[in-house]
Order: structure tokens, then C-alpha cells, then sequence
């Protein structure tokens, strides 16, 4: 048990003394790119599957008469 509460205790000190972490302004605004970037792909996924849903249809009503 004490191995455990030795290597969390570890965990928390590697994590304030040896980490180096993003300032927050820099974080905050990578976060709104990586938002934006995600709703323009999720956008472009849901365009596209519309689309080719529609050829689709077209096709199977073409070969069904």
C-alpha cells in the first residue's frame, strides 16, 4: 500500500515540478481552432454523406424502374 501512496505522491510532484505546461491564453485559443476546425470536417462529413446518399437513392431508383 505505501508503493502506492509513494508513486502518486511521485506523480503529483513530477507533474508541478517537472512538467512544462501551456500558458492559458495559448491554451484557450488552440482550443477554439481545434473547435472550429472540428464543426468545418463535421460539416464537411455530414455535406458529403448527404450527397452521396442522394446519388445513391438516384442510382437504386434508376436500376429498380
Amino acid at each position: 500500500m505505501s508503493a502506492i501512496i509513494s508513486y502518486i505522491k511521485d506523480s503529483f510532484e513530477e507533474l508541478s515540478n517537472n512538467v512544462s505546461w501551456t500558458p492559458r491564453a495559448e491554451l484557450q485559443r488552440l482550443t477554439v481552432v481545434v473547435l472550429v476546425f472540428s464543426l468545418l470536417f463535421s460539416l464537411a462529413i455530414w455535406g458529403a454523406d448527404t450527397v452521396l446518399s442522394r446519388v445513391i437513392g438516384v442510382y437504386f431508383n434508376l436500376i429498380n424502374g
